[in-house]
């Protein structure tokens, strides 16, 4: 390995850089909901074109995750995660420039290659440049943070950018943040250097396509359904390419995917958990705005001020996590997180034409956001500790890979199942029993990912306590034996 320049460790700075990078992809992937009616008008858009806005970016940054994850790996993390802020900067300039609907969705697309490059390699330089332990729990417990007020602050700026300014700002405002971060990011935190070895480029790209077309085919379903052969065709060459990709990671001498990074329970329930949690969250973000424009009558500001109550808690609680997860095994936050997550989302199913603001939306947004602000860390922690520091990259992959898929099929899901109500009520009515049900979908997957954590990641988890094994300082056969 090459030696890395030198360069002096700022600890604050370096998570300073990160953390506002993350943000900056987050924000962009949440801010485009409350601005979708004012975009659709501005760019004459259809239905479907509309939808590809959103689903362009989707496609690809779910698509190139893996590959971008183990580039940093190979070719140095942070050359690579600069090199994605670019990307990601200029294509957001591009995007706020759009005459046309095929300009936006096609920035959208090459938004996507940048954000499947930053988000991996955000999370790795975090795990690399801060050593298991306390500083490195507090240094996750803002990534998860980040991850949850992210998502939901970007609806409150999107709805107030598109109200008061253009639809285009909420993708200007990317702009000086990334050209910022592209000027702080050489300066304050240390290369990696380039690692030697094989890119495994068979592995890379049946990931790629398999990831790709398994997701086109879900997106696609939102649609026409499952039935069409254009569905079923790119879902089977999804599950077909993935199962290949399997098999090669088997057998490839420096696998894009290390396979024994799913030896561990914790980190494998945390892959499975955060799928499931991010496909219900996804599908309360979406139809949630709609039930507040359609049936409760608010704009687009309005809307995402309307959002506030859960940002507001979720930023308090995700403060806390750091100490908790220092006094208790970090999976009684995350359970007690996708439960309390789970009694909000379910209450929220219950809305109607005929209820307030106040109890049909706000409260039960407070115990969302309590639970995302309680569960993101833990789930972002499991899903790198104990993984070496040569699959870095690869560990901080998977966990936005089982993220951002976790949202395409939970979307796709919720769509599908809201689709079922019959159109025999009068179009508001209609819409409300649609949120209804697609929340009730929602609350489902959070039921399972309950489950999928009480019984991988507690155990383990509790295991590791019993034996009192500081996760910071336990060597690997240690952890093995813990796990």
């Amino acid at each position: 390995m090459k030696p890395a320049p030198a360069t002096a460790f700022h600890p604050g700075a370096i998570l300073a850089i990160i953390l506002a990078s993350y943000f900056m992809i987050l924000l962009d992937n949440s801010v485009i909901f409350t601005a979708l009616p004012s975009l659709q008008a501005d760019l004459r858009l259809s239905t479907g074109e509309l939808s590809w806005v959103q689903d362009a970016y989707t496609l690809v940054f779910g698509g190139l995750l893996l590959l971008g994850a183990r580039a940093g790996d190979l070719l140095g993390r942070r050359r690579v995660f600069v090199f994605g802020l670019v990307v990601f900067s200029i294509a957001s300039l591009l995007i706020g420039l759009a005459p046309q609907g095929w300009w936006a969705i096609a920035g959208r697309a090459v938004q996507g290659i940048g954000a499947a490059v930053v988000a991996p390699a955000s999370l790795s330089l975090l795990t690399a440049s801060f050593p298991e332990g306390r500083e490195r729990t507090r240094a996750v417990a803002l990534y998860g943070a980040t991850a949850g007020i992210g998502a939901s602050l970007g609806l409150v700026i999107g709805g107030a950018l598109a109200h008061w300014i253009s639809w285009r700002a909420g993708f200007f405002v990317n702009v000086p943040i990334g050209a910022a971060m592209i000027a702080l990011a050489p300066r304050f935190i240390p290369e990696s250097g380039r690692a030697r070895g094989r890119f495994d480029a068979f592995g890379a790209l049946s990931a790629t396509l398999g990831v790709g077309a398994l997701v086109f085919g879900i997106i696609n379903t939102a649609d026409a359904g499952w039935n069409p052969p254009v569905t079923l065709t790119a879902v089977t060459a999804g599950v077909v390419l993935l199962v290949a990709f399997v098999l090669i990671e088997r057998r490839a001498a420096q696998p894009i995917m290390p396979l024994r990074l799913f030896r561990s329970r914790r980190r494998t329930g945390a892959y499975v958990a955060r799928f499931l949690y991010l496909g219900a969250m996804i599908a309360f973000f979406f139809f949630t705005t709609q039930f507040m424009q359609e049936v409760l009558g608010f704009d687009p500001l309005q809307a995402g001020l309307g959002f506030l109550p859960m940002t507001a808690v979720n930023f308090a609680v995700a403060m806390s996590i750091p100490r908790l997860m220092g006094k208790m095994p970090g999976s009684l936050p995350l359970l007690t997180g996708i439960l309390v997550t789970l009694a909000g989302m379910f209450w929220l199913s219950r809305a109607g034409t005929d209820s307030s603001y106040l109890t049909g939306v706000a409260l039960p947004m407070i115990l969302i956001g309590a639970g995302q602000g309680l569960a993101f860390a833990p789930l972002t922690s499991f899903g790198i500790t104990g993984a070496p520091a040569s699959d870095a990259g690869a560990a901080s992959g998977l966990v936005n890979t089982f993220h951002q898929v976790g949202t395409c099929l939970g979307l796709g899901i919720a769509v599908a199942a809201a689709a079922t109500v019959p159109a025999t009520r009068p179009a508001v009515a209609h819409l409300a029993a649609q949120v209804s049900v697609a929340l009730t979908t929602g609350s489902i997957l959070l039921l399972v990912a309950l489950a999928v954590a009480a019984a991988l990641i507690l155990p383990a988890d509790l295991a590791a306590r019993r034996a009192k094994i500081p996760r910071e300082a336990a060597s690997a056969p240690q952890l093995e034996a813990a796990r």
